[in-house]
């Protein structure tokens, strides 16, 4: 890798090119490392005490194998909560990712928010409380979906794709009777923006919003001088874990993000 830093970003998926992107398009001299944690995938199922445990041990393996300078949680599920624990552990930054409830409450005008997320992000008291601080002049209404992101991690490794789920979706908020109004939709998972043009079909004029930016500028702020300013764009690199192969078609799912690399692959214990 270059002499420019590293950032590592970790999900449960493949969520972490949605901000990894995000990252690169903004500072494309960085050497990005995307971590994927296919076998613990979805995170929504676990027990949060025993995913706490796993996402500390696994991070903190990656850490010292991969040395980067900064790290990005890109999970929603394990920003609520490991952020805490790990920063105790580690020395280099850590940043979480939070539903954009407060850049969206910013663009509402309606005042009429969307919010689309796993069951358990719905559930969370941190979301109700990330609504209450920055948009409680806002209607918001919540759809959980646990059908999407395991959906969005098939179309990656497989190519196969769920219009019949999109329409499911759409038919919830649409049974919300303040939907008409709604100007702004929340995705919160880092899966769901990959398929952004997809949700587009189905909520025409509302924007669609997520952390991405967000994520991008505070990475950018806390590298602050260890940036250069000019320079090759950095590597980037994928570590899949739990896969024993890939297929040809996530292969070409990362081409079409510009990651030319062979992941590499790291069995589960």
């Amino acid at each position: 890798m270059s002499a420019a830093p590293t950032v590592l970003v970790f999900d449960s998926g493949v969520g972490s090119l949605s901000i990894g992107g995000e990252i690169h398009r903004r500072l494309p001299q960085l050497n990005l490392i995307y971590a994927m944690d296919s076998g613990g995938f979805p995170y929504g199922e676990w027990e949060e005490a025993a995913l706490s445990a796993h996402i500390c041990a696994t991070i903190t393996l990656l850490v010292e194998q991969t040395r980067p300078d900064l790290l990005v949680v890109a999970c929603n599920s394990a920003s609520t909560t490991v952020l805490p624990a790990l920063r105790s552990q580690l020395t280099l930054p850590v940043v979480g990712v939070v539903p954009a409830i407060k850049p969206a409450a910013s663009l509402s005008r309606s005042r009429v928010i969307g919010l689309l997320a796993t069951p358990g992000t719905v559930r969370r008291q941190y979301t109700a409380q990330l609504i209450n601080d920055f948009a409680s002049d806002c209607c918001v209404i919540s759809v959980g979906s646990s059908a999407l992101a395991p959906a969005i991690e098939r179309q990656f490794w497989e190519g196969t794709d769920h219009p019949e789920l999109y329409q499911t979706l759409a038919a919830e908020f649409a049974g919300h009777p303040r939907a008409p109004d709604m100007d702004t939709l929340v995705l919160a998972c880092t899966h769901f923006p990959l398929v952004a043009a997809q949700l587009r079909e189905y909520f025409p004029g509302v924007s669609l919003v997520d952390s991405g930016e967000a994520i991008a500028r505070r990475v950018e702020s806390l590298l602050g001088s260890a940036l250069p300013t000019v320079g090759q764009p950095g590597e980037q690199r994928v570590i899949v874990l739990g896969e024993r192969r890939v297929s040809a078609h996530f292969l070409e799912k990362l081409s079409a993000q510009g990651i030319s690399q062979r992941p590499t692959l790291v069995a589960a214990d």
